[in-house]
């Protein structure tokens, strides 16, 4: 489950109340084992329905179902939504732009740190996409969902254009987070975390507080990278690998500096000693999550990100054509 409320990020959209992005991940924490009964991985299972197959479904074929057995979905369909919203179909342009973006800075990011055999076997094998975020009564609206660690719906597509031109930073807060966070959980499902990644923050852990007040606002000072981090060990691993993969080195580098500045200053205003420095515990939580990656899927999280920033780079930079269709 992933949650984010950005009070930073003010003005964003044009929606009233727009200070909250929420992200809710529906996730069923079932175990898999191996089994016979197990699906041949090389084979792909989705039967394509009865449908006009446009250009876009041909290139989705080649990209996504051939070599990962993805199923990316971008014609509406009610019984994928959750009916206690108003939803609305994702633009077309706006669903071929999202399958250029998953593919480049999150699938193929994955195949070149951890190889093709590794993104077939763990990446979520469908993706549901719908034009609007999902508003909450109180103010908040939900981004993404995760089910069950195979399905990820994205809403919110039709604002893609003005978030994409605000820069990688929003692009990353309202989508691809959302992925990478997601995928965690999935891999977290294969392997659990470590026992001593709980420890760290131990006691500190508030499970719906986390969006109250003062926790919202102070959450780096209480070594947490993002506030919804503080809900549970089990989000905040999943929050500590989306937020050090999609952010480069200044900007984590910057976040420890807030922290250790603003814990000094709550001590010196209250009096209070400060053992441990927030950076610390945040560094601390991320060597066990780098050790876990390596040694649990061989996976370099630096080259990952590395990876991850790189090719943001392409996109921003103009280097890789979101609108291109053309199977090859």
């Amino acid at each position: 489950m992933k949650n984010i409320n950005h009070i930073s990020y003010l003005n964003i959209l044009p929606f009233g109340k727009a200070w909250l992005g929420f992200i809710v991940a529906i996730g069923v924490m079932a175990l898999s084992s191996c089994s016979s009964d197990d699906p041949d991985e090389s084979k792909s299972v989705i039967v394509t329905p009865n449908e006009e197959q446009t250009e876009f479904d041909k290139w989705l074929e080649v990209n996504f179902v051939i070599p990962y057995n993805i199923d990316f979905r971008y014609r509406y369909k009610e019984t994928e939504s959750d009916y206690d919203y108003y939803t609305v179909p994702a633009r077309y342009e706006d669903a071929v732009k999202m399958a250029h973006l998953v593919k480049y800075l999150c699938v193929e990011a994955y195949d070149e740190v951890a190889g093709t055999d590794f993104t077939r076997r763990y990446f979520p094998k469908m993706f549901f996409l719908i034009g609007e975020f999902e508003y909450r009564n109180n103010g908040t609206m939900i981004l993404g969902t995760a089910e069950g660690g195979r399905k990820i719906l994205l809403s919110g597509l039709n604002h893609l254009d003005e978030l994409f031109a605000r820069g990688p930073e929003y692009l990353n807060i309202y989508y691809l987070e959302t992925i990478h966070h997601e995928f965690t959980h999935i891999m977290n499902q294969t392997l659990f975390i470590p026992a001593d990644f709980q420890l760290v923050s131990g006691k500190d852990y508030l499970g719906d507080m986390w969006s109250e007040d003062p926790y919202n606002k102070e959450y780096l000072q209480r070594g947490f990278i993002t506030d919804y981090s503080q809900h549970s060990y089990q989000e905040d691993f999943a929050e500590m690998l989306s937020e050090y993969v999609t952010n480069d080195a200044n900007t984590w580098n910057d976040r420890m500096e807030k922290a250790d500045k603003a814990a000094k200053e709550k001590a010196e205003k209250t009096g209070e000693k400060t053992t441990t420095m927030p950076s610390e515990l945040i560094n601390s939580k991320l060597d066990i999550i780098r050790r876990y990656m390596k040694e649990s899927f061989n996976i370099d999280i630096d080259a990952l990100r590395e990876s991850v920033q790189r090719r943001q780079a392409d996109i921003f930079a103009g280097k890789v054509d979101l609108t291109d269709i053309t199977v090859k």
